[in-house]
């Protein structure tokens, strides 16, 4: 699959993704804020609209990169719950665009094995844009590579709320004992419960804050702050971002002495697993 985007690269961006995956680990989970669409357009005395117009380049340019690095998970903040407090008129231009977005972009998403998801209060958007969302969502339903997820209408606070209230109802109905709410029980009730949580969070524009996006998944994320105004992030500062994770040691609350442990004692298990096959085949 992916054989139209994997047959337009460059030798030399086949190259460079290639060096990516021989250095290590990439991550499974990539979140993304998208910032910095209206001060790219201010700083060019353009109208805001063209700052979100430029953006959808990026978000293009993106996901053809990871769904070529065969990353599993991509979910990219398009429009936070709070954004409905814009202006009117800028409100009605990125309804525009998502929907132009979906018409002009679900043929190649999905001859290229892109499965579309969305999160958010999604009842909250114009009925127009759900069905065209739903019927794009529908179409690449039983797709397996890359799975795009689009934020629209989100908050990480009302989604973890609502969560709660729906706990509560379950221990109401008595489905549900409060003594049986684990943390991987909890995440079941949240939106984000068909995928793992982020390896990596990217922020572009240089703010330092996670702006209400997933709060409770991204506990453990990686963050990667770029000063680079989001409609001017593309693939190679994609690679930027990969680099330094792959440079991380993810602890998770451990030593790094620990992971070390494990990581040698994984090793030695591997090395006897292999021995044992060798001679059960014999």
């Amino acid at each position: 699959m992916n054989n139209q985007w994997i047959d337009s690269q460059s030798p030399e961006d086949k190259q460079l993704q290639a060096s990516l995956l021989e250095a290590g680990t990439l991550p499974r989970h990539i979140a993304i804020i998208m910032d910095g669409n209206g001060r790219w357009a201010m700083d060019r005395n353009l109208p805001r609209a063209a700052g979100h117009q430029q953006g959808i380049e990026s978000v293009r340019d993106i996901v053809k990169a990871c769904s070529q690095l065969n990353i599993g998970f991509l979910t990219v903040y398009a429009f936070s719950m709070e954004n409905w407090k814009r202006p009117r008129m800028e409100v009605q231009i990125l309804m525009s665009l998502l929907k132009t977005y979906l018409l002009q972009e679900i043929d190649e998403l999905d001859a290229n094995n892109v499965r579309l998801h969305a999160i958010g209060k999604l009842n909250a958007l114009p009925k127009n844009v759900q069905n065209i969302l739903n019927e794009a969502i529908e179409r690449t339903s039983k797709n397996t590579g890359l799975t795009l997820t689009l934020a629209l209408s989100y908050s990480g606070r009302w989604d973890i709320v609502r969560a709660v209230q729906m706990i509560a109802l379950d221990i109401r109905r008595g489905t549900l004992s409060p003594e049986d709410i684990t943390d991987e029980q909890f995440s079941k009730y949240l939106l984000t419960e068909s995928m793992p949580d982020p390896d990596l969070m990217i922020r572009t524009s240089g703010e330092m804050r996670l702006s209400n996006f997933l709060l409770w998944e991204s506990a453990y994320s990686e963050m990667y702050i770029t000063k680079q105004l989001w409609p001017d992030f593309r693939r190679e500062d994609l690679y930027c971002a990969l680099k330094d994770f792959l440079n991380r040691e993810r602890r998770f609350g451990k030593t790094g002495q620990q992971l070390r442990e494990s990581d040698e004692k994984e090793n030695q298990q591997g090395s006897l697993r292999r021995i044992i096959s060798s001679f059960s085949s014999r």
